[in-house]
């Protein structure tokens, strides 16, 4: 809710004109009418409208610059004259008349434009810029006219007032790295994989792993949803890095320069090299910041190495992930538990550090008799561990992990064996799906929710991918007690539960079936709840703040910790999240990183400060009817490795989509770009 003197932001019409400030009607809509900390915004003018906080906004002067940042961000294609030649109309027009040498027949001209080009652009962004054009006009229509008819300058047309433009897209919006899509998809669409892979490494430097293992919340805010179906955003990204490591070109990487700047005489720690501590060393590098990564594990990469399974993220792709940001020279360090006499020493010699260690201890299921030293008690985290080390280094089980697992090979051998996983993330499908391939006889998931809540955690084709390969899935259900003789797993107890409709209209409850558990015989049981952090190797002196999850404590915008100079991202920050959210965290505190080495001070970019007000207000609208788009175009669906082959073996299940298949699917985007801006 934000106080405004006027506003038709999505079709609210509300009019302070000539009224007390302190009797204001409020907007419904989480309008910037708060820049910053430090400054107040005049006005917000958008792809859907425009509001003003400030009665003595230029409005005209305002609708000019609106209509110039269609011509600064150059973001029309140039593929139907409205959108090439109607924008620099407007401009030229609006311009004219706030400098005081414009006609009526200018303003007719400029609604005559206007509507022409929301009815016949072919994209969003030539549709929309007229909108709130057209709104200022109509209800300001006295101001312009003022200007007209007394060939006189709007009223702070030559005075200095800072207008702060992004352009933004639905996609873009729910993108936790804000990654230009569009962009990249019009690089596949125009088979320009070189821009396209420059457009993704903007904001987001795992290209290859993104591309595989996103879950892809962009496509449930894509406009395409409204028509059809979602583009398939997710596997276009691949594209462009598939392109840069099949043809051997060398690391394309985003910027002019295209590679690291001039060294600026600073230097970073970063703990940990999985997804958070590679983004943030990557972007650190491209700034000219000398970066050196610690990382426990005998191989980089973090959990994504040795977490997420081959046939779902290639270690020759991830690799080439990795290797861009070698490119860049950041220096990494392997073998190297950072304990707390380093973080100390960290302190001393580097100008700042990033914590990106991750969470890496498997949490319990708080059943009775949970004990971690039964035999066939085994952490999601351990277990993935084992499966992946081998599958990818070639690193064998020891003689005292054989022992404890129960395990006569030198790999997570299952064969005969019944595995119980109890989650519903992506870890836990990951569990269950290495099991398949290690042999086992059956393999059980139980989850306390349903199917749907599964997919959203995960994704529609991971869930039914592991249904194809035989997962037994027991929703509604959950560990009661583990069943042991002489400290080897037996059996599980299994509670069931029903969903109880909550009387006053609130969320359903979770409520046990009486008399419905069921003993099930089973040789493993692996916990995929959830991980916690060890944070075991910061200072006790230092005094962090932590949240009441055990994790480090920022304020989640600039990532800095309670103590100056200590940044944290990643699952150590927030938890246990997805590949594509550390990601957003690690780009942002390496931004943050950057100016805090350079001036002592933690600021934050008028386009981090805008992405954070745009995604408060929501781009994506999904009540918006979609016109001039051929409707029912099908999504396209690329090959997957056949079940009966897949089941036994780690080769990538996904073979991605072929030349054609991806130039049809980059053809189905509506390049749905909208400019926000803001007075200051």
């Amino acid at each position: 809710m934000s106080k405004v003197y006027f506003s038709t932001w999505k079709d609210e019409q509300i009019n302070n004109i000539g009224k007390a400030e302190d009797s204001w009607d409020e907007s419904a809509y989480n309008l910037p009418a708060q820049y910053d900390e430090h400054s107040s915004s005049k006005a917000f003018i958008g792809w859907d409208g425009v509001a003003l906080f400030d009665k003595d906004i230029d409005v005209v002067k305002l609708a000019t610059e609106y209509a110039h940042q269609y011509q600064e961000y150059s973001e029309a294609c140039g593929r139907c004259a409205p959108g090439r030649w109607g924008g620099r109309i407007l401009y030229d027009l609006m311009d004219k008349i706030a400098r005081g040498e414009g006609t009526v027949a200018d303003m007719d001209h400029l609604k005559e434009v206007s509507r022409s080009m929301q009815l016949t652009s072919k994209c969003e962004i030539g549709k929309t810029v007229p909108n709130p054009l057209l709104d200022l006009m109509e209800h300001f229509e006295d101001t312009f006219l003022e200007c007209i008819n007394e060939q006189k300058a709007s009223k702070h047309y030559h005075e200095d007032v800072e207008y702060i433009a992004k352009i933004t897209a639905p996609c873009m919006d729910a993108c936790p790295a804000h990654v230009d899509i569009p962009a990249y998809i019009e690089g596949v669409r125009d088979q320009t994989f070189e821009d396209s892979l420059k457009a993704t490494r903007q904001t987001m430097p795992l290209a290859h792993t993104c591309g595989r293992v996103c879950p892809h919340p962009c496509e449930d805010e894509c406009s395409r949803v409204n028509l059809d179906s979602p583009i398939s955003i997710m596997e276009l990204k691949r594209i462009g890095a598939d392109y840069e490591s099949d043809h051997g070109i060398g690391f394309i990487h985003p910027g002019k320069r295209g590679k690291k700047a001039k060294s600026i005489g600073k230097k970073v720690a970063i703990v940990g090299s999985g997804p958070a501590g590679l983004t943030t060393a990557y972007y650190l590098a491209l700034d000219g910041v000398d970066v050196d990564v610690f990382e426990e594990l005998p191989v980089l990469g973090g959990e994504v190495t040795v977490g997420v399974p081959e046939y779902r993220m290639p270690w020759s792709k991830y690799s080439q992930d990795i290797e861009a940001v070698k490119d860049l020279g950041v220096n990494f360090h392997l073998n190297t538990k950072v304990s707390v006499d380093m973080m100390r020493k960290f302190e001393e010699d580097y100008d700042a550090t990033m914590i990106a260690s991750g969470t890496r201890i498997s949490k319990k299921v708080r059943c009775a008799n949970e004990r971690p030293e039964v035999q066939g008690y085994w952490g999601a985290i351990d277990f993935l561990d084992r499966v992946n080390l081998y599958e990818k280094f070639d690193i064998p089980l020891n003689q005292a992990q054989k022992k404890e697992y129960d395990i006569d090979a030198d790999f997570v051998d299952l064969t005969g064996k019944t595995v119980a996983c109890v989650g519903g993330g992506f870890t836990s499908m990951d569990v269950v799906r290495c099991s398949i391939r290690a042999g086992a006889t059956r393999v059980i998931m139980l989850y306390r929710r349903d199917e749907k809540t599964i997919i959203r955690n995960t994704t529609y084709e991971e869930y039914h991918e592991a249904v194809e390969e035989g997962v037994e899935f027991i929703f509604h259900s959950a560990v009661a007690e583990m069943k042991d003789e002489n400290d080897v797993l037996k059996s599980l107890i299994i509670d069931k539960f029903e969903l109880v409709p909550d009387p006053n209209g609130g969320r359903a409850q979770l409520v046990k079936i009486e008399g419905a558990s069921e003993e099930i015989a089973v040789d493993y049981l692996i916990p995929a709840v959830s991980q916690s952090a060890d944070l075991d190797f910061v200072p006790s002196e230092w005094e962090l703040d932590m949240t009441s999850w055990a994790t480090i404590k920022t304020n989640g915008v600039d990532y800095m910790t309670s103590r100056k100079g200590i940044f944290a991202s990643g699952d150590c920050e927030y938890g246990p999240m997805t590949i594509v959210n550390a990601v957003g965290q690690a780009k942002r505190g390496a931004s943050v990183m950057t100016r805090y080495l350079k001036t002592g001070e933690i600021t934050l970019s008028d386009d981090e400060i805008m992405e954070d007000h745009l995604r408060k207000m929501k781009v994506y609208d999904k009540n918006k009817k979609i016109t001039g788009w051929l409707q029912g175009v099908p999504r396209q669906q690329s090959e997957v490795l056949d079940v009966n082959i897949r089941k036994f073996n780690n080769d990538e299940v996904n073979f991605g989509f072929t030349q054609e298949q991806a130039i049809s699917e980059a053809e189905r985007c509506m390049r749905c770009y909208y400019i926000a801006m803001v007075a200051k």
